[in-house]
């Protein structure tokens, strides 16, 4: 059972359930629900993997000129949500949105699978394409122009970091008489509340 009188931060019980997730076999573990806000405040959600996460924050890859890099320009506040149905667990996740640095953005391209690196190069994500036959010729046409060597990591392209201001942790119960353990930051420091299911 969650207990907020033994939690001062959210980080290490996200860990905890992170790792309990990927043990259990839970499918897509590291899935989350990005939503973003346009500027004309529309709301839009996809999902996203997570791919680094450290006490300051998570991250995930994506091209910037894709639909969600133009809404998080619009409007830096986004959520995060994560939900393993297997474990009766959720978590939300509220905070800003900002690039990853070059150096995290260019390690993580280069630890990508080869095939994974073209796709990023050809793909103009978000935007109109012909048909499906003319992004395969882009691919083939890329990897014949790479022939195997290093590739750059676009401009386009890396990660952006979301550094949270409000984290929840919902643990299903019987009798629908669940846990929701509530993290919000002040003056750089956690609140920890209680929630009523």
């Amino acid at each position: 059972m969650l207990s907020e009188k033994s939690l001062r931060e959210p980080f290490p019980l996200f860990e905890q359930w992170m790792k309990e997730a990927i043990e259990g076999m839970v499918n897509e573990p590291t899935a989350m629900m990005l939503s973003t806000v346009s500027k004309e405040q529309k709301p839009s959600s996809r999902v996203v993997l997570l791919k680094l996460f450290t006490r300051e924050g998570f991250h995930f890859f994506t091209n910037y000129n894709s639909r969600k890099g133009k809404e998080i320009e619009a409007n830096s506040h986004v959520a995060l949500l994560f939900f393993w149905p297997e474990l009766e667990r959720e978590v939300r996740i509220e905070g800003v949105a900002s690039y990853s640095s070059p150096e995290i953005s260019d390690q993580y391209f280069s630890e990508r699978p080869y095939e994974s690196q073209i796709s990023a190069i050809v793909s103009r994500q978000s935007q109109p394409v012909e048909s499906r036959e003319l992004l395969e010729q882009l691919w083939e046409n890329q990897q014949l122009a790479s022939k195997g060597e290093r590739l750059e990591r676009p401009a386009r392209w890396g990660g952006y970091f979301v550094q949270p201001s409000r984290i929840e942790f919902w643990q299903g119960r019987p009798n629908r008489l669940h846990d929701r353990i509530l993290f919000m930051k002040k003056d750089n420091e956690w609140i920890v509340t209680r929630l009523a299911p």
